[in-house]
């Protein structure tokens, strides 16, 4: 092999390295695909839809209330043997109180509006607990397809320790593009979904 095939090999190897480094420094620090799986995020998110999870602005912002996330569902819960990352919303943050009564969610004594809902759906309670206190690294996370998913309804709040990101931007199918909306619920004088769906 003449030098100059030899400094093109190398090129190239340096390259093809440098492009390997970059693309799992993305993946560890900036954004991570993902498939969405289930359909406990309908109509915001659907199955089979892929995402971007950032990964970045977690470590200078924290979560927020209706913020999207990707998390790994806590260790021993048995609904999911495969460990198969969960995305769910945020609805309580370190210090608040959920409780979950009448078909509506309330936080900090406040009724929330949830505009995001699946169909109006009411909320209901699986397990004998409503009601949670969240300490301050603590997160009660909440599909918006709420008789579709499983939450922290049945394994309690998560952990800041436990979520990969922050669903970012929707990339595929490519007619669903755009950035995800992290929607907020907000309190205030609000129809029950209960009475609602009679």
């Amino acid at each position: 092999m003449n030098r100059r095939a030899l400094g093109c090999l190398l090129e190239l190897i340096e390259t093809l390295l440098l492009a390997l480094i970059v693309f799992v420094v993305v993946q560890l620090f900036v954004a991570q695909p993902y498939q969405v799986q289930q359909e406990s995020m309908e109509n915001t998110l659907m199955p089979d839809q892929y995402i971007l999870v950032d990964k970045l602005t977690p470590r200078f912002d924290s979560f927020h209330r209706g913020d999207i996330v990707v998390f790994n569902p806590p260790s021993g819960w048995e609904q999911d043997p495969t460990g198969t990352p969960y995305v769910k919303r945020i609805i309580g943050v370190g210090g608040d109180t959920v409780e979950i009564r009448d078909g509506s969610v309330f936080v900090n004594g406040e009724q929330l509006k949830e505009g995001y809902l699946f169909g109006n759906q009411p909320t209901q309670v699986p397990g004998s607990t409503s009601k949670w206190k969240l300490t301050a690294d603590q997160y009660f996370v909440m599909g918006d397809h709420r008789q579709a998913s499983q939450d922290s309804r049945e394994f309690g709040p998560i952990t800041k320790e436990s979520i990969i990101g922050r669903a970012w931007l929707r990339y595929w199918p490519v007619n669903d593009f755009g950035v995800i909306p992290q929607e907020e619920p907000t309190t205030g004088p609000v129809q029950s979904p209960a009475a609602s769906a009679s």
